[in-house]
């Protein structure tokens, strides 16, 4: 079953205590924390002072998700401030192996993310270096802003990426993010998927908790 990781990049910044409830009480796994310094993405979010805010108001784990040009430079404050399980993206300026080492040396999930237009091949020789329950992150919007409209041409490059897992034998997951709701969080999940992250579709819903269950595949109670 996959594990919902509800995005707040399109919250209300003046009650994330409120929407972290809403998270909570929905019954999603994480929350997802999406970091953006204005270099490596053309936007800024938020940062550590707000990790270590929300870390106090929520006993879910934080899916922190660096969209930074030096995600090496910042590992070891961001664990400190409550980053549970932690992902950069490849093409970032940090070197992969070394900032897969750092994230390791705190004892928490690496991620690596990865952009529509990156070749997904261009991280298949970094499967050895992940632990177990290490996970990649396929982007299926262009990283940067909220609300775009999921990405199709993503769905071969996340089989081809769970084919290229399944035969290395490695117990790694896959996380999608971007336009997901319940139709393309089935196309991702039948696709190799089985990390969700949902933003708008989950935060906006009439009934969250309904919204969770179609996004992680579990009809049997609705």
């Amino acid at each position: 079953m996959a594990m919902i990781s509800a995005s707040i990049l399109n919250a209300d910044f003046t009650c994330l205590a409120k929407t972290a409830d809403l998270i909570e009480t929905a019954g999603a796994d994480a929350v997802h924390f999406d970091v953006m310094d204005g270099i490596f993405v053309d936007n800024l979010s938020f940062g550590l002072p707000v990790l270590e805010s929300l870390r106090r108001y929520t006993a879910l784990p934080i899916d922190v998700h660096l969209m930074i040009q030096e995600p090496l430079r910042f590992v070891e404050r961001f664990v400190s401030a409550g980053a549970q399980y932690l992902s950069f993206h490849i093409e970032s300026q940090s070197d992969p192996v070394q900032t897969l080492q750092a994230i390791h040396s705190h004892g928490i999930p690496a991620g690596i993310a990865v952009s529509p237009g990156t070749d997904v091949e261009k991280v298949f020789p970094l499967i050895p270096e992940m632990d177990e329950e290490d996970f990649f992150l396929m982007m299926t919007v262009e990283p940067g802003w909220g609300k775009q409209p999921f990405i199709p041409e993503v769905l071969p490059k996340i089989r081809k990426l769970s084919g290229e897992i399944r035969k290395k034998h490695r117990r790694l997951h896959i996380e999608v993010d971007g336009g997901i709701n319940a139709e393309t969080s089935l196309l991702c999940r039948q696709a190799g998927a089985d990390y969700i992250v949902s933003g708008s579709y989950l935060l906006s819903a009439k009934d969250p908790a309904e919204a969770v269950r179609l996004l992680r595949g579990d009809k049997s109670d609705i």
